[in-house]
């Protein structure tokens, strides 16, 4: 039977059913998958999987649907990350991850990266795939043990003292590249060398296992290996050298005894390379002190050596000094007798032994001393005896026994006295000034100024100074008329007529000088040594250091707490002397050092330490003079009021002679020598003297005079005599020059002079150097009368008259000019010369021409008979001719011209020469071979009286 219809509402439900079932079908891939939010990983150098924790497993709701609920891959984030993802299974959603390259754990120990899980989508071309969340990835690279220890120096050193045992004498050390801990750390190292009394520990120091001993061993070497925590072994083993020292003795270390100084170089360090050994005692302070001993070099130490005067003038004293010590020489020459040290290298210093003294003459002090003045002296006096010791004194004459003023020692005092005079007034004033001083009697130089400024007197000790203590007051001296006697070493006791109070020492540079004392610089310049101690450090070095020096740079003092800036501090110290042409000779040094430990006390006894500066000889400078050293001047020129220049092109040069090396090795050649080169040099000179060679000057008629405006500018002294002129004061060579070109000569009354000689010396230092001797003679031309003869031809002047005499015997004859050769004429007398030459030569050459006129008519008259005359002398040995007398003369007087060199001494030759010169040029050819036949034959005479 036939189905019945469904109820319409079935229908609908049916309907709905089946429309809900196609749209779930439509939707198949509706899950993302999912994956861990977080994974770590370790990977090994040498593999390239990665182990994960938990593993790479992606899900998917919707499995077991092909496609929808399979996973396609994973997809990694991040720059230049060195690892992949790949999928094992899609079904189960598990993966791996690995490295595409080679990893290295010493370049990168770890990485991290997000990953991401996607499935196939709706089917084989992975349409609408679905993509998990990104999770992190750590993955840590574990390292290999690929690198062996390598250490970090090629070799080791070190040294100790012997019979010491120490816990650590040098460290070795190595590294490992590796990355990781356990193999890039040294775990352990090894002595390979077998049998040595060493050991080393994990760490890397190694020390000795029993003590040492020099004899026995003065070096170990030793080879050390390394073993990382991998039980690798160094790749190199290492060589280590321990050096042995003998026990160790505390002191000073790497200097020089003998130290060469060179002058003209500057500073000299003297202790380049010392260092102080300590013996490794705990030190805390360090001081050490440097003495310079130069008490045996002039007046304690190396000084400029010219005169006292001119020392204080190149210190800035003021004009007016009276030097009661200076050097012996013509002009003062009082200290003849005292004996000295000659003072050519070093100060010139004069020793009094308690018997000697010396009478300064009148008139060389000046200082009025009722003005401020003041006395400076160099004194050298031991301990002495407990009797008065003058230095310098100042009494009466004759009559009586008074003391005007006086510098004297008493007992290890020094003692002023200054007497004032009777206008003064009748009243008590200081009169002795006292000072006890050491210095006076310790045996060593010191420089003394009393500087008196009535009535405050002070002394000054090596520039420092001192109040007098006590000081007694007197009368004024009563009124006399009595004259006083200036003393040096001793005092005159007028009414005795003898000395007393004799000095026993040295003394130097004794002066008194008028006026104040305007700046105590110039004392410190009169007292500074130019030669001493010196220390240049660059900043900072001497950080930590404290130096101290005493004013005269002869002791130098370094203190310190640590060794090494007192060692740099100690190599810094120089040894400087300022002068051109130092003193010669050895400078002690001694180092005397003192150490502290901790508690204070010295714990460690450093010995002294002595050597010496040898200043070897400067090389010595060639003083040369050089010039016009013969002339003559009319004598109205020397008449005149300025007189004559005696030195009018002098020139000044000074050189030294060096010893130049060879170029290359002198060895491979032994035929090359050294060679020697003069060089020319600049230094001062401090004293010129030019002496009257002959006869005294002669004051009533003749001086040396100079401008003393230009000396005084220039601040040079003048002192002359009637033995000649001494110029002093120290200048260059060039100032020199200069004044010595202002000398003149003046003669007023020079009818009965002919000539005059002189010779001029300049000295440097004191004459340490001394110049050659430059000789000048200078010859007067007396004028003749031109009205007493107006013929010149006629009458010959009284001054000019043939000799045959060389220069030598010029001075004992009455010659106004001698030979030309020999005397350099002025430009005057050169010109009136050559005219008068000339007007004479015309006037003969026409007197000549008439006579030979009148000879050529003679010979035409009479041709034949000359012509058969000409053959005959031809054929004759001896020739007698009318001539003979004229031949003769001519050929006497050509030989008298060829010694002469065509001298002018007199008309009349001149005439003769003239007459035979132009009989020569105009006579016949037959005449000149007579001629010619005469002379030789005279020629011939002659030349059999040679001896051979």
């Amino acid at each position: 039977m036939p189905r019945s219809p469904l109820p319409a509402p079935a229908a609908c439900l049916l309907l709905a059913a089946l429309l809900c079932g196609g749209a779930a079908a439509a939707r198949v891939n509706k899950h993302k998958p999912w994956i861990e939010t977080t994974y770590h990983g370790i990977v090994t150098e040498n593999d390239n999987t990665v182990l994960l924790d938990p593993p790479l497993i992606a899900l998917d709701k919707d499995a077991p649907l092909r496609f929808a609920g399979e996973i396609c891959g994973f997809k990694i984030h991040g720059q230049n990350v060195p690892f992949e993802a790949v999928v094992v299974d899609k079904s189960t959603g598990e993966g791996i991850i690995r490295s595409k390259e080679k990893l290295d754990c010493e370049l990168q120990k770890d990485y991290t990266f997000t990953i991401q899980a996607y499935d196939c989508g709706k089917g084989p071309d992975g349409a609408n795939a679905k993509k998990s969340h990104k999770a992190t990835v750590h993955i840590q690279v574990n390292d290999v043990n690929e690198y062996a220890p390598v250490f970090k120096e090629k070799s080791y050193k070190a040294t100790v003292i012997e019979g010491k045992r120490y816990d650590n004498i040098l460290k070795v050390e190595a590294v490992d590249a590796d990355c990781s801990p356990q193999f890039s750390q040294i775990c352990s190292y090894e002595i390979v060398t077998p049998d040595v009394p060493f050991a080393i520990d994990k760490d890397g120091y190694i020390k000795n296992t029993e003590k040492l001993n020099y004899g026995k061993e003065h070096q170990y070497k030793l080879t050390v290996t390394a073993y990382d925590c991998g039980k690798k072994r160094a790749a190199e083993d290492v060589l280590v050298k321990i050096s042995i020292k003998p026990t160790c003795k505390p002191g000073w270390q790497g200097w020089s005894k003998r130290i060469e100084y060179e002058p003209g170089t500057g500073a000299l360090a003297l202790f380049p390379g010392m260092h102080l050994e300590t013996c490794d005692e705990p030190v805390t302070s360090i001081q050490a002190t440097i003495e310079l001993e130069t008490n045996h070099i002039g007046k304690g130490c190396d000084r400029d050596t010219y005169s006292e005067k001119s020392i204080h003038r190149l210190c800035g004293a003021a004009a007016g000094t009276a030097e009661l010590l200076p050097p012996p020489s013509s002009a003062a020459n009082w200290t003849i007798g005292l004996p000295t040290d000659n003072g050519h290298d070093s100060d010139q210093v004069f020793e009094f032994n308690g018997t000697q003294a010396v009478k300064i003459p009148d008139g060389v002090v000046t200082v009025n001393l009722k003005e401020p003045f003041m006395i400076s002296v160099w004194m050298r006096h031991g301990p002495g005896t407990k009797e008065k010791e003058t230095i310098l004194c100042n009494s009466d004459k004759t009559d009586m026994n008074r003391h005007h003023y006086t510098l004297y020692v008493h007992n290890c005092r020094l003692v002023f006295l200054f007497r004032q005079d009777p206008s003064e007034g009748k009243t008590y004033k200081p009169a002795e000034f006292h000072w006890k001083l050491n210095q006076v009697c310790d045996k060593e130089w010191h420089h003394y100024v009393v500087s008196v400024e009535f009535p405050v007197v002070t002394l000054y000790v090596d520039g420092v100074s001192y109040d007098p203590f006590p000081v007694t007051e007197d009368y004024p001296l009563h009124p006399s008329k009595i004259e006083t006697q200036l003393v040096v070493g001793a005092c005159w006791q007028g009414g005795e007529l003898r000395m007393a109070q004799f000095f026993r020492g040295n003394l130097a540079g004794l002066m008194i000088r008028s006026g104040k004392l305007e700046n105590k610089k110039v004392i410190d310049c009169l007292y500074t040594c130019k030669e001493g101690l010196d220390l240049q450090m660059a900043e900072g070095v001497g950080k930590g250091v404290k130096i101290h020096m005493n004013p005269s740079q002869s002791t130098l003092t370094v203190e310190g707490d640590d060794i090494d800036r007192v060692d740099k501090a100690m190599q810094h110290i120089s040894y400087l002397n300022s002068r051109q042409f130092p003193t010669p000779g050895i400078r002690r040094l001694k180092i005397t050092t003192v150490v502290k430990c901790f508690n204070e006390d010295a714990c460690v006894s450093i010995p002294s330490v002595e050597g010496h500066v040898m200043v070897l000889q400067p090389e010595e400078p060639k003083i040369s003079l050089s010039g016009i050293n013969h002339f003559a001047r009319s004598a109205s020129e020397f008449e005149s009021s300025e007189g004559v220049a005696l030195f009018p092109e002098l020139r000044i040069i000074s050189t030294i002679t060096r010893e130049v090396e060879p170029e290359g090795d002198g060895d491979e050649d032994p035929t090359v020598q050294e060679s020697l080169v003069s060089e020319e040099i600049m230094h001062n000179l401090d004293t010129c003297e030019v002496t009257v060679l002959g006869e005294e000057l002669n004051q009533e008629q003749e001086s040396l005079e100079i401008d003393m405006t230009r000396l005084q500018q220039k601040g040079i002294e003048m002192s002359s005599s009637n033995l000649g002129m001494i110029i002093t004061g120290v200048d260059t060579m060039a100032s020199y020059e200069e004044v010595l070109h202002l000398i003149h000569y003046r003669n007023w009354h020079t009818a009965s002079l002919f000539d005059r000689k002189f010779k001029l010396v300049c000295s440097e230092l004191n004459g340490r150097y001394v110049s050659n001797e430059f000789k000048v003679e200078v010859n007067v031309i007396h004028t003749a009368n031109p009205v007493e003869h107006a013929n010149h031809i006629a009458a010959q002047p009284q001054f000019v008259h043939p000799v045959h005499h060389t220069f030598v015997d010029l001075s004992g004859h009455n010659l106004a000019n001698p030979h030309p050769f020999s005397v350099v004429p002025s430009t005057a007398t050169v010109v009136i010369v050559v005219c008068v030459s000339f007007l004479v030569f015309m006037i003969i050459l026409g007197v000549f021409r008439i006579r030979a006129a009148h000879q050529r008519t003679m010979r035409d008259q009479d041709t034949g008979k000359e012509n058969e005359m000409d053959w005959d002398d031809s054929a004759l040995t001896i020739t007698v001719n009318p001539m003979e007398t004229y031949e003769d003369q001519h050929s006497s007087e050509e030989e008298e011209e060829e010694e002469e060199e065509e001298s002018e001494d007199g008309e009349e030759d001149d005439i003769t020469s003239a007459e035979s010169e132009s009989s020569e040029e105009e006579e016949g050819e037959q005449e000149e071979d007579q001629q010619n036949v005469n002379r030789q034959q005279q020629l011939e005479w002659d030349d059999s009286t040679l001896s051979y």
